[in-house]
């Protein structure tokens, strides 16, 4: 009998050893020898290689050669933003298990988290309801305010304890009244970037937007950023 527990320990521990962090659903281009990883998270009812998430995560890759990890968030056939609230809780489920691929799997150990519009509301409420500590930096783009907790963007970045950039446009009032409301932030470590001439959508300007975040990034890591 003992013979048999000591077996049963064993081929547990040995289970253990083998247990491997799944890839979340969504896009993923290594950083090969990076320590270095930034996961996005899409807007509303898009997805991992939509516009913003798209651009973002192949400049980065490239031109830093970290790791990124474009999520699939969740999709609702609602147009309405405050129906997104109770998906919040699969959403951050996605974003640890992307936190739990890239330390374990990849040997990860500098995280930057991004979000764009619903996206940002996401990852902003995750970071306020889920400090990291491997997690450095967030990159907001297209930050909004309004629905209270946990969707207000703006309410969320004030508990965040971060280095933070913050992308708005200026073509679309909410994103112009939102980005000003969020003045009182600025700082050392909270860097707003206004795209002139953008709507929220930033269609028609992502060499401007992949700029600012790169250029950030790089200021971050001391323009030695592998």
């Amino acid at each position: 009998m003992k013979r048999i527990l000591a077996l049963m320990v064993i081929m547990a521990l040995s289970m253990g050893s083998l247990a491997q962090a799944e890839m979340p659903k969504g896009e993923y281009l290594a950083g090969k020898d990076s320590a270095k990883a930034v996961i996005l998270a899409h807007g509303r009812g898009q997805g991992p290689d939509s516009h913003v998430v798209s651009p973002l995560r192949k400049s980065i890759n490239k031109e830093l050669g970290f790791h990124t990890l474009s999520l699939q968030m969740p999709v609702l056939s609602s147009a309405k933003y405050l129906d997104y609230a109770p998906t919040f809780p699969d959403a951050f489920k996605a974003i640890q298990a992307a936190i739990d691929y890239l330390t374990t799997e990849k040997g990860v150990t500098r995280i930057y988290l991004m979000g764009y519009s619903m996206g940002a509301r996401i990852t902003t409420a995750f970071l306020v309801e889920r400090p990291t500590p491997v997690i450095v930096g967030y990159i907001g783009v297209g930050l909004l305010e309004g629905g209270g907790k946990p969707l207000d963007a703006n309410q969320n970045l004030s508990s965040i304890r971060l280095p933070v950039i913050d992308v708005f446009a200026d073509k679309t009032p909410l994103d112009l009244k939102s980005a000003e409301n969020r003045r009182s932030l600025a700082s050392d470590t909270f860097t707003q970037v206004k795209i002139s001439g953008a709507d929220h959508s930033f269609r028609g300007y992502d060499d401007q937007l992949v700029q600012a975040v790169i250029g950030w990034l790089k200021e971050r890591e001391g323009n030695t950023p592998r």
